[in-house]
């Protein structure tokens, strides 16, 4: 199983503003004085200039716009309610802001046969939503695709009991931890494992801190390092600038790209940058509304495509 994809799905926003339905668990996401038409039009600036950046290097963007029926102010991060897999696989999941599950749309699906690609089957979690359990996506679950391991911060939009369903359904070793976030002198759940950790084709970007379980980080370490990925660790303070909330993908003749935002590169130290480098090359772009109201950058704006092609 490879690692990285040449093809991205992305979602442009028609709606986008600042969830009040996410905003109860997820703590990166702040108010910005400024109407929502007026952050919809910075999101939608920031959109196409993030996917032009991608397209230069030769990823493969699908860009599908959102559409105004449904008040689906987090479209932009698809990733969260799909993933696509090798063998022609597709996983529905559990979103935890009602809101969110109106994002979930077949027509996408129709979308990516017309651009040449197989679905041979789709695996449903959805129901789960009525048990008031969730589990969402690559959000919740960082994928190892190419040792086959599935690592995932328990959290209130990830039930642990989803997660080892999905993982024997797709063939994963589930691997099991909670990572926190100091709120207002609390340590509570941080609501993604994709912001505290990153999985390249060999590296591994992760927020160490935030697991305070000693027994748990030295179990995520162990399975890092056995898998021969260079561990680049970073701080809570450079995880609010999303500096975990990063992506591997593949551009033009095979070549790699580590996708991120302006905020997370710039709170980078030279020496991580460097680290980072020697693995492939780096591509920024500033995300700053997204991040703010969103509270999701880079990583949550892409759902990597891995189905075959028909």
């Amino acid at each position: 199983m490879q690692q990285t994809t040449n093809t991205i799905l992305m979602i442009r926003p028609v709606n986008f503003r600042m969830n009040e339905q996410t905003a109860v668990n997820n703590y990166f996401q702040e108010d910005l004085e400024l109407k929502n038409s007026e952050i919809n039009k910075k999101a939608q600036a920031e959109f196409d200039a993030f996917v032009e950046k991608l397209r230069a290097v030769g990823v493969t963007v699908i860009v599908e716009d959102d559409d105004k029926l449904n008040d689906t102010p987090d479209s932009i991060f698809p990733n969260n309610w799909v993933s696509f897999h090798e063998n022609g696989d597709l996983a529905l999941y559990p979103m935890f802001a009602e809101n969110r599950r109106k994002e979930r749309r077949e027509e996408l699906f129709a979308r990516l046969e017309d651009e040449g690609f197989l679905i041979e089957n789709i695996v449903d979690y959805t129901s789960a939503e009525d048990d008031h359990l969730f589990l969402e996506g690559t959000g919740s679950i960082v994928l190892d695709r190419a040792n086959g391991k599935a690592y995932c911060a328990l959290s209130p939009r990830a039930d642990e009991d989803l997660f080892i369903e999905f993982c024997e359904d797709f063939d994963y070793h589930p691997i099991v931890f909670t990572a926190y976030q100091t709120v207002d002198n609390q340590r509570l759940p941080i609501y993604h494992t994709n912001v505290m950790m990153c999985i390249g084709e060999t590296f591994a970007v992760i927020c160490l801190d935030s697991i305070d379980d000693k027994k748990e980080r030295k179990n995520v370490m162990k399975h890092l390092k056995e898998d021969g990925k260079e561990i680049i660790a970073i701080t809570e303070k450079q995880m609010h600038h999303f500096a975990g909330n990063m992506l591997q993908v593949s551009g033009a003749a095979g070549k790699c790209y580590l996708v991120m935002s302006k905020a997370a590169h710039e709170s980078l130290t030279t020496h991580q940058i460097e680290k980072l480098s020697a693995h492939c090359d780096i591509l920024f772009s500033d995300l700053e509304t997204i991040e703010t109201c969103g509270g999701g950058s880079a990583r949550c704006m892409m759902a990597e495509v891995f189905l075959p092609k028909a």
